[in-house]
């Protein structure tokens, strides 16, 4: 009989604590939030308005440190930024002086960790694989805001991160722009198997993307649920109308309802406008 090995977690993430501003400006961030990811998985961290979220992101980013707990990739602590982690944010970080293609062959250039010719090959097949072939000679200002997010994305993968992190990368995008980056997305994700920790605000995304959703509770944050999402893959946007769809999103909102409940209590005006969005869908 085989012996069944278990998994080694690509990133832990113990007990976190962060807090901001002293004396009657403090406020208490992030209390003891714990979660691990997995490699070649999509993990998808979504909560309440203000919960802690961006600060997560900054931590696991080696932006910011803890004030307790602690964060370990492949066992190894995080102390500081890494090309391990690399972070995709809502704002555009293209340089405006270089063109889509000498954007995305800038890092491993920098990193002198492939040849030359091996990385104009691949930056060609990302450039491809997002739509961008024939923009690869456009300069950011002369690309729309998808198209932008897109070349960031070639950016950052690139570079062939240990794990990638998304921080909201497509908020802002109109509708039809942000389901067709959603799509552009994954089947990055699939095609390369990605390692990927993706926060966004939209229940929709989140369930449409992730193998597994975490769900934050309100400030301080910690996360209060983890859903592991089986939808198949490739996954298309025909999973959004099915049953299976349908019931992790039901779950989801069941625990944001109850957070939101407890934000509006305390005068939030964005939970109040969950609670409205959330009644009108029950009643839908």
């Amino acid at each position: 009989m085989t012996p069944v090995t278990a998994t080694r977690a690509l990133l832990e993430v113990k007990s976190l604590a962060k807090s901001f501003g002293l004396g009657p400006l403090h406020q208490q961030v992030l209390e003891n939030c714990s979660f691990q990811l997995q490699p070649e998985r999509l993990t998808v961290l979504i909560g309440p308005s203000g919960c802690g979220k961006s600060t997560v992101v900054n931590i696991l980013a080696g932006y910011e440190a803890p004030d307790a707990g602690e964060v370990r990739l492949l066992g190894e602590p995080v102390s500081g930024p890494s090309a391990d982690r690399l972070v995709v944010f809502q704002e555009t970080a293209l340089f405006p002086w270089m063109t889509t293609y000498q954007n995305v062959i800038y890092g491993p250039l920098v990193q002198r960790n492939k040849v030359r010719k091996d990385i104009e090959a691949d930056a060609v097949a990302l450039l491809e694989h997002v739509g961008l072939k024939d923009f690869k000679d456009k300069y950011p200002r002369q690309l729309s805001g998808g198209m932008q997010r897109r070349a960031e994305l070639a950016r950052a993968i690139i570079n062939s991160p240990k794990l990638m992190i998304l921080d909201e990368p497509f908020r802002g995008l109109d509708a039809m722009t942000r389901e067709l980056m959603q799509e552009y997305f994954l089947k990055l994700y699939e095609g390369r198997k990605l390692s990927v920790f993706f926060v966004t605000s939209e229940i929709e995304e989140a369930i449409f993307l992730a193998d597994q959703l975490l769900i934050m509770s309100n400030r301080p944050g910690q996360i209060i649920k983890t859903i592991n999402v089986n939808l198949p893959r490739p996954r298309t946007a025909d999973v959004l109308t099915s049953n299976e769809y349908l019931r992790y999103k039901d779950e989801s909102l069941e625990v944001l309802h109850g957070e939101a409940l407890k934000a509006f209590a305390g005068g939030s005006k964005a939970a109040a406008d969950f609670l409205e969005a959330y009644a009108d869908q029950k009643q839908n």
